[in-house]
């Protein structure tokens, strides 16, 4: 009896569910790889950019061009751009999605990831500081809609049993990603002078590798059925992804109930899913879970690993961080797992709470490490675990958990705001982290600390579970979680008004 369960949901994955899938999250692979590409060749590049503006040394060799603030400036902003694309980008999802099918929009944005990727493969043939800074601008416009388009087709192509499963697997390319383009930029492969350009410009190949795939991958019959009002297709598209002997009356019939709801109201814009008391419980969940995705400090131990393997005497501190990586691979993959037996808020809420104990102990190994030598163990060992809590339940969830609080209305308009409340973030991380280290030092992780303790009681409180709930149950569950006060819907039914009442 115990192996029926897992037997059954292995039977769901086709092999035309499996590529769409892979065929999709390239897109997250991209936005992965371009996080963690930048930082390996930083000091080759901003002596590149030295180089190439003819500002030369005083004395102190290459400290002098390092140290140049406007070196400096062009290198914060070959960094910064790619959130800023990111963010524009991310604002118009909705409307693509409400416009235009989910394949063909992830075809057609891959022009920017090209585009981006062959200024970075050329930039050391010109003004590298222009060409990179416009590269970097060009893959991030394509990273911001690749965070709302690829969420919104594998949420609307996956069985109800297995949407956290596939849902993760958005997290899951973008640790491989990242954990790919650091072993590729070790100095001992291309993270050297001569071929920098080259590591950049590598996840061009995952954009044209993606363009070929999506042209085998079936469209989404969520959209074929209630958007472009195509029967038909929709369940010949259903029978690839679920196998030929797969009878998807059921799954047809809640789709036309979601299409008559649909019909009896406007399409919902960002205005209106913003203003709305109908829809406040469900877009400050969704707002709230990315927002706690990037405050709880996973960036900031990027930045800050490198000085604690430095502390803690690691040889090679360039390794240690790729091990950082693994572990963010291996955990991920855990999650894959547990995401459909355990569930999304306990996983949420073990995470966060795992990395809060974390970031304590962090604090009190780098305060205590320049007294008690092995206390900078402590350090290292904490974060590795920090990451590891991270890919548990706060690093794959907020990817998919957003498709689910909403049904096929307002659901584009909500992915569009989550992915720019998580790009926001992230720049703000990105800019502001370094200064707050400089004032608070070692004691900067109590500040996550304190964070990741707000953000426990909103899961506990606000976040709904929604594993192999239909859209009914989760607005339901809204209803029961909510205040009086026009804090959200009052029933299930008005829920249904604005937005069907189908399986998310």
């Amino acid at each position: 009896m115990g192996k029926k369960p897992k037997d059954r949901l292995m039977k769901d994955v086709t092999g035309t569910l499996f590529l769409a899938v892979f065929s999709a999250v390239l897109g997250f692979f991209q936005y992965g790889y371009c996080i963690g590409v930048i930082n390996a060749p930083q000091q080759i590049i901003m002596l590149h950019y030295g180089k190439v503006l003819n500002i030369a040394s005083s004395g102190n060799g290459t400290d002098d061009i390092l140290k140049n603030p406007t070196v400096m400036m062009l290198w914060s902003t070959s960094v910064s751009v790619f959130a800023v694309g990111g963010m524009i980008s991310s604002f118009t999802v909705g409307w693509i999605g409400e416009k235009m099918p989910r394949v063909r929009a992830m075809l057609l944005v891959n022009i920017f990831a090209i585009s981006g990727n062959l200024f970075l493969a050329i930039a050391k043939f010109g003004p590298s500081h222009i060409f990179i800074i416009i590269g970097r601008v060009l893959t991030g416009l394509h990273g911001g809609l690749s965070s709302g388009l690829v969420p919104l087709y594998v949420g609307e192509i996956a069985p109800v049993a297995l949407r956290g499963a596939l849902g993760s697997m958005n997290q899951l390319a973008v640790v491989i990603g990242i954990l790919i383009s650091q072993v590729l930029g070790l100095d001992v492969l291309l993270g050297k002078d001569s071929t920098w350009p080259l590591l950049l410009a590598l996840s061009g190949i995952a954009a044209v590798l993606q363009i070929f795939l999506l042209f085998g991958c079936p469209e989404s019959p969520r959209y074929l059925y209630i958007k472009a009002s195509k029967q038909e297709e929709a369940k010949k598209s259903l029978q690839r992804l679920r196998g030929e002997n797969y009878c998807p009356d059921r799954e047809l019939e809640e789709m036309e109930k979601e299409k008559e709801e649909a019909s009896k109201e406007k399409p919902v814009s960002i205005w209106q899913l913003i203003t709305s008391p109908l829809y406040r419980q469900p877009f400050l969940v969704a707002i709230g879970v990315h927002i706690a995705q990037q405050f709880s400090g996973i960036n900031a131990i990027f930045y800050y690993s490198t000085d604690i393997f430095n502390t803690a005497r690691v040889s090679q501190p360039v390794y240690a961080t790729i091990g950082v990586g693994f572990v963010n691979t291996v955990f991920t993959v855990v999650a894959v797992f547990l995401v459909e037996k355990a569930g999304r808020r306990s996983l949420f809420i073990a995470g966060l709470a795992g990395m809060m104990v974390c970031a304590t102990t962090m604090t009190i190994g780098l305060v205590l490490q320049p007294k008690i030598e092995w206390m900078s163990y402590i350090s290292l060992l904490s974060v590795f675990l920090f990451v590891s809590f991270f890919e548990i339940g706060p690093g794959p969830i907020p990817w998919f958990i957003v498709a689910e609080l909403f049904s096929q209305g307002p659901r584009p308009a909500a992915v569009a705001m989550a992915g720019f409340s998580n790009w926001f973030t992230n720049f703000c991380i990105g800019m502001f982290f370094p200064y707050v280290a400089n004032i608070c030092g070692p004691y900067v992780f109590l500040i996550f600390a304190g964070l990741l303790v707000l953000f426990i009681v909103f899961v506990y409180y606000k976040v709904p579970e929604t594993k192999g709930k239909s859209f009914e149950e989760i607005a339901e569950e809204f209803r029961r979680r909510g205040k009086s006060g026009g804090q959200g819907p009052r029933t299930a039914t008005e829920m249904e008004r604005l937005g069907g009442t189908s399986e998310a």
